[in-house]
Parts: structure tokens; sequence; C-alpha cells
């Protein structure tokens, strides 16, 4: 990963899995990280190693958490160069046992607040910021779907275009908001949802290649949903 030049980027979901590999790589090309998380658990050691990375334990679902985030980078940072929405939930049950509350907390962690943190930190984008969001290939329409994922599938297709439309709404700032549809990758999550399934990519592996999109993607892409899948699921 080159660093021309250091960025200030926000990385949300970094307690473990590919959060956890952005941060580490990213801090360590010498970048500014605001690794938000529920639990800071592992981060710590992190945070000690890199002068550039700081931790931050904010609920990006609440309000007071949102405001956390946007206190310190109004404070700190001034700007914010990347804002990587990475935090995401996955509920695998079928259709008829997934209530509406397993259906609004995927919701809330998946799409809302992506929106609002985005609605937070619009003030510190500039042109030539990039968002970019993680979606899932399950999202994607005309895809394979595979069952108990309703919720975390359609939550995911939700977050999709929702970034289409917000590269729309803010064309003319200069500011690019793209999303990655992920296929499958071994991380705790995946394994918690499909115990003994094997992903053919590693979170470094998927890490690496979402840093170098996040650092350039933006210079020929904007309200784009790019596959990165080597399979499917």
């Amino acid at each position: 990963m080159q660093n021309n030049m250091s960025r200030n980027i926000v990385v949300t979901g970094t307690s473990r899995g590919i959060g956890l590999e952005l941060v580490k790589q990213l801090a360590a090309a010498g970048h500014k990280v605001l690794a938000l998380t529920r639990n800071a658990g592992k981060l710590a050691e992190w945070e000690m190693k890199y002068e550039g990375l700081r931790v931050l334990e904010a609920d990006i679902t609440s309000e007071n958490g949102l405001q956390l985030v946007h206190e310190l980078v109004a404070r700190d940072w001034k700007k914010v160069d990347v804002l990587i929405h990475n935090a995401g939930m996955l509920i695998h049950k079928p259709f008829f046992r997934t209530s509406l509350e397993d259906m609004e907390n995927v919701y809330r962690v998946n799409v809302f607040s992506v929106a609002q943190l985005t609605r937070k930190l619009l003030s510190h984008l500039h042109r030539g910021s990039h968002v970019v969001a993680i979606s899932s290939m399950g999202g994607i329409q005309g895809s394979m779907k595979f069952a108990g994922l309703s919720a975390y599938s359609s939550s995911k297709g939700a977050l999709i275009t929702l970034m289409e439309l917000l590269a729309e709404e803010y064309k003319e700032s200069g500011v690019s908001f793209n999303t990655l549809a992920l296929g499958a990758v071994q991380t705790e999550m995946l394994e918690e949802a499909f115990p003994g399934y094997q992903a053919p990519v590693t979170a470094e592996d998927m890490a690496r290649y979402i840093a170098e999109f996040a650092l350039n993607g933006n210079r020929v892409y904007n309200g784009k949903v790019l596959p990165v899948s080597k399979s499917t699921p």
C-alpha cells in the first residue's frame, strides 16, 4: 500500500475481522486512523504501537455515540479524507423466525448508522474525500440469495442504494461515495453464522484490497457498486 501523503481515515466496526485488519494496515502505512468500535478489546495494543491510531469506543447506532465521533473529529482533525463504513450485523434465521426486532437491529447497524454517521461528518468531508460502504454480494439485485439472510441481505441492498443516492446528491461537492459488495471472507462473523464454512479469502487480504480502493478508487469511481468476490456466496 503506497502512502504518498498521510490521510485522515475513519473506520467503523474495527474490533475484529476486516475492520481490525484495515486499522492495522492503514496505521502501519502512516495514516491517521480513527477506529470506531463498541469494544476496544484487541485494538488497545495496536493504539500503543501506532502514533497515528486513535481508538474510540462509541456506539454509532446511538446519538450519544455519533456525537462523540463528531466532537473528536471537529476538535482534533477538522477534516476527514476517507470514511469506511465497515460495521455490520448478520442474523442467520429462517424468515418466519426473524422478528421485527431482528430486522430493526440489523438495519440500525447496516443502514441507519451509515446514514447518521455520514450526516454527522458531512461538514468535515471535502472535495476529494471518499466514502466507502462495505456491502455484500447478497445485496446485489439478481445475485444468488441464501435462505436465512432476509434481514442481512435486504439491508445490504438498501445500503447500496443509499450510497448511489448520496453520490448523486453530493456530486457537485467533489465527495465520492462508492460501495464494495464482498463475497465470502473468512471472519469471525462468517464463522458464527455458517459454522465450518471455509471462505476463499482471508480478512487480511480483503482489508488490503479495501484499503487501496478507499485511498485511490475515487479517482475513477463515484456512485458505483463493485463486486469483490472469488466465489458465491
